[in-house]
């Protein structure tokens, strides 16, 4: 696709993301916020370009990228569209993830 895949972020990955942002504006200096705002930004444009680049997640059809060890974007694809699931800090237990 030549223009890339639309990135739609649900209600829960947006909430998520945003929990993310408030945990790190408390214990965070704003260099490494913004650290991971780049860092965000730039995996959202390689997943639009090319959406199959990360793998699939072991138990849930769902791909997954881990992005700076310490948090997980896990997405799919449908259509010409990626649908960001959810944002998971990598440090909380799996099981509350809500995929």
């Amino acid at each position: 696709m030549e223009d890339g895949y639309e990135i739609f972020w649900t209600d829960l990955a947006l909430k998520e993301l945003r929990t993310t942002f408030e945990y790190l504006e408390d214990r965070f200096t704003q260099k490494e916020i913004q650290r991971l705002a780049n860092e965000i930004e730039r995996i959202t444009k390689l997943i639009s370009q090319n959406p199959n680049l990360f793998p699939l997640s072991d138990k849930i059809k769902v791909r997954k990228v881990v992005i700076l060890r310490f948090n997980s974007m896990y997405y799919r694809i449908i259509d010409n569209q990626v649908q960001i699931l959810s944002f998971f800090n990598n440090r909380q237990s799996p099981k509350s993830r809500k995929i």
